[in-house]
């Protein structure tokens, strides 16, 4: 048979055309529609199934097709009904589409349109409303996920994974075309767009650019999300925004009253190292193979765990003295530097700062679960309130059970969670931050991982926030309800968004303005913030407020529904029914009931396919270990390696399936790493609770054979066959940044030391640095750390977020010891650096 129309390299056709993506983005919130345009060029009827990443925390609200000249809206049902309607309706030949959240992590969609006749044509879709974050800088972050990596399914996980079964292609070969356009609005004006793609000049539709207009200028790579960088006028000004309830809603329910969603920009007093000593700061770190991706997919220069070490570094100096740490590494087993927390002093920073500089990607998967179990098992610190801080690009399969275990232990930790790269799981980043009163942030293309990380033990330094509380002003008759359990952790600068229902009619009408007031406690002192908004509704028929509230409050639920509560389980599908957003226990479904007779003849299947994950299309040999399929140590085509699932081979393009169906894990190996495996666990076997880092027999065993090389993975034998002679690389040293360099050389209490080292960072002769000692009765750590202050001032100004910690502990230092030759120190070192840094630095 002569295959037409849209190809794989597979030579199958593939009946999506397009992706229409249309954005309206109001300050912080972006209402999204995606249009997915299908023509069946077969000459039997298509099935037609497209699997896609989303936001974990997006409402998705609305899912209507457009076939043969008719719309049919889809009808939100429980999700086994809709399963079940829609494959009657396939059954009988009728046309039918189905939008469902795949598994229970919540960022994985999958769209099913079934019975598309041959020649026709039809249009999909889906609506869906999100929050943007608030970036450092001040943009607000609308990020299209076009990157969904197959989900890592760990040892014993008897869960499903639809990521595993999606065809791929190589990056730029896609059959299907992606446009998008950008319409932004915001009382404040819009002052510029950015993008990792580009863009057409930026169209302002009115004279005081509160209005304008963006799109693509091309269709986008598919090796990373599509993210757009709005920057406002006002970026942190509060604002709240009340909207009207859904006509025909049942009065007194969520859709039918009134919702408001109040954002706030609490400003508590900043803290700092020294006014913080107290507390146990836990870094887990993802070490799988696809931690040697680059950080940029335009830039190969910088890997993953580079930048990631770098950030380890900088956190590392941050510390306040006398707290505790430990650093575990994880992937397919786990690894940590201490056995327990040790206190943060001088010889620990130091040793630390040795083995953080050796760390590589080489522990394969991404086994996240057994380090968390270990580090909750591990006793807390009395008086140190543990912190922990998760990094990882990965994306698991057991996302929920993660999850929940993080939310097991909430009582005694607060997390804060970073997702690496593009197609990080939202789901698992935002879900373990929400669980335990942390935050989460994103770290993709170009972005800066040290500056959100140093932003996050910001937040993590700050005493706890108590006597949460909010009270509102409203005319009698009428009152506000929370929706769900309301702002229960609240960090100085960062944005807290409050939903509440509005019950009821003032008596008499009113119209006036009126507001609501959070209040709270630190550290003794009582703060309010207090914003007011008009009780003239905004009227609109996609109520973004109310699906916004609807979302938030079915997170709660659904995270309650997996520790077992059918109380919750109710209310959030009576929620999801009620509001039209999609939760794991509902989903979309259409039929088209207009055709008179049956679509004809036998169903062909066809899947969408999706980019190929980096490096699959580099793994010829491969690795055995007793059934257990290891990616040989080549050097993949585009970057990096993929993580695969246990048990799961994932088909690469082109070329044969992975070996080893009965594979427990694959795990990309690089050149520099011995052919020590640490295989996962037989069935019964538990994992390593702690492994100090570096054992003796990990520095043995360099591959010398070309032919065969035997090793000892947990009395195992692995064998590599036919593979050229692997050449032994140094250790990759990281490429340290002038200010890398610098604060490298600090000091756990903050000072730094007089030395030819600290001449280098500092770009002076060691001549000079001590010959322009101001005095001789100045003490020359004194005089070092004067001089690495006003560096960090003149120099890399523009980095402050990630030194002002640990210049915050080197001015407490100085300060307590230089006494009255401070001023005369501080001239001196302007001089010699050619600097102006003011007085006020030193507090004088």
């Amino acid at each position: 048979m002569t295959s037409c129309g849209l190809l794989t390299r597979f030579n199958q056709p593939v009946p999506l055309r397009s992706g229409l993506v249309s954005v309206l983005i109001r300050g912080f919130v972006a209402d999204v529609g995606c249009e997915l345009t299908y023509r069946n060029e077969e000459s039997g009827p298509v099935e037609a199934t497209f699997v896609f990443p989303l936001d974990a925390e997006a409402a998705v609200y609305s899912f209507q097709a457009q076939l043969g000249g008719a719309t049919i809206q889809a009808q939100l049902h429980e999700k086994k009904q809709a399963q079940e309607l829609y494959g009657d309706a396939v059954a009988r030949g009728q046309s039918s589409f189905l939008l469902q959240q795949e598994g229970n992590g919540g960022d994985v969609f999958s769209c099913s349109l079934g019975n598309l006749p041959p020649g026709a044509e039809a249009a999909l879709t889906l609506r869906y409303v999100c929050e943007l974050p608030l970036e450092p800088d001040g943009a607000a972050r609308y990020l299209l996920p076009t990157v969904l990596h197959p989900r890592y399914t760990p040892h014993g996980w008897s869960g499903e994974d639809v990521t595993q079964g999606v065809p791929r292609v190589p990056p730029g070969e896609l059959p299907y075309t992606l446009s998008l356009t950008a319409t932004l609005q915001s009382p404040h004006g819009i002052d510029r767009v950015l993008s990792n793609c580009t863009l057409t000049p930026l169209s302002y539709m009115t004279e005081d650019r509160t209005t304008a207009q963006v799109s693509l200028a091309q269709a986008p790579p598919w090796d990373r999300d599509v993210e757009l960088l709005v920057y406002y006028m006002e970026p942190h000004k509060p604002s709240a925004v009340l909207e009207a309830g859904l006509p025909g809603a049942e009065p007194g329910s969520l859709m039918g009253d009134p919702a408001v969603m109040v954002t706030l920009l609490p400003s508590g007093p900043k803290a700092t190292p020294a006014q913080s000593p107290a507390g146990e700061f836990i870094f887990l770190l993802d070490r799988s193979g696809s931690m040697g991706c680059p950080m940029d997919s335009r830039d190969h220069s910088r890997q993953r765990i580079d930048s990631a070490k770098e950030t380890l570094i900088l956190l590392l100096k941050s510390l306040p003295l006398g707290c505790y740490f430990n650093i575990y590494g994880f992937g397919s087993h786990f690894e940590s530097f201490y056995p327990k927390s040790m206190e943060y002093t001088q010889q620990t920073m130091a040793e630390s700062l040795q083995r953080i500089q050796q760390l590589q990607a080489n522990l394969g998967g991404t086994e996240i679960l057994a380090p968390l179990q270990a580090i909750y098992r591990s006793p807390c610190q009395d008086g140190h309130p543990r912190q922990l801080f998760v990094f990882t690009d990965g994306e698991v399969g057991n996302t929920q059970e993660v999850i929940t275990e993080v939310q097991r232990h909430r009582g005694s930790h607060r997390c804060f969670s970073f997702g690496i790269g593009d197609g990080a799981s939202t789901a698992l980043i935002k879900g373990i931050a929400r669980a335990a009163g942390g935050s989460a942030e994103f770290i993709t293309g170009q972005d800066r991982m040290q500056l959100k990380a140093l932003q996050s033990l910001k937040r993590a330094l700050q005493p706890a926030v108590t006597g949460i509380s909010l009270s509102w002003d409203l005319p009698p008759g009428m009152q506000a309800e929370v929706v769900g359990q309301g702002p229960k952790v609240i960090f100085s600068g960062q944005r807290c968004l409050i939903f509440a229902q509005i019950r009821g009619q003032p008596q008499p009408p009113d119209t006036s303005v009126r507001g609501v007031t959070l209040q709270y406690c630190l550290q003794d002192q009582t703060y309010k913030e207090t914003m007011q908004f008009p009780l003239q509704p905004q009227d609109g028929d996609r109520l973004p407020v109310h699906r916004l509230a609807a979302k938030s409050l079915l997170l709660e639920l659904e995270d309650a529904v997996s520790t077992g509560s059918e109380g919750d389980q109710r209310r959030a599908l009576e929620t999801s029914l009620s509001s039209g957003v999609v939760c794991s226990l509902t989903a979309y479904v259409g039929v088209d009931t207009e055709r008179g007779q049956p679509v004809q003849g036998s169903l062909l299947r066809r899947q969408i396919p999706l980019s190929g994950f980096r490096g699959a299309a580099a793994m010829p040999a491969m690795m055995y270990c007793q059934g257990v399929a290891f990616s040989a140590p080549t050097v993949p085509l585009f970057g990096c390696a993929p993580q695969m699932p246990f048990g799961k081979p994932v088909r690469p393009w082109g070329g044969l399936p992975m070996v080893g169906a009965s594979a427990r894990s694959a795990m990309a190996l690089d050149c520099d790493t011995s052919c020590f495996i640490d295989a996962a666990p037989d069935a019964g076997e538990s994992h390593r609770s702690s492994d100090v880092l570096f054992p003796p027999v990990l520095r043995a065993h360099k591959a010398h054979h070309h032919s065969s090389h035997r090793c000892t993975a947990k009395q195992k034998t692995c064998e590599l066959r036919g593979q050229p002679k692997m050449v032994p690389q140094k250790e990759p040293a990281l490429a340290e940044s002038p200010l890398l360099q610098l604060v490298s050389l600090q000091n756990a209490d903050g000072s730094w030391d007089l030395d030819p080292r600290l001449a280098v960072a500092l770009g002076v002769s060691e001549t000079d640095a001590r010959g322009k000692i101001p005095s001789e009765d100045v003490d020359p750590g004194v005089w070092a750390t004067m001089l690495a202050v006003v560096w960090l001032h003149g120099r890399a100004a523009g980095q402050r977020e990630e030194w002002e910690l640990l210049e915050a502990k080197a001015v407490g230092w100085v300060r307590g010891r230089a006494g009255s030759q401070l001023s005369k120190c501080l001239d001196a070192a302007n001089t010699l650096l050619g600097c102006s840094v003011g007085r006020a630095v030193f507090g004088l």
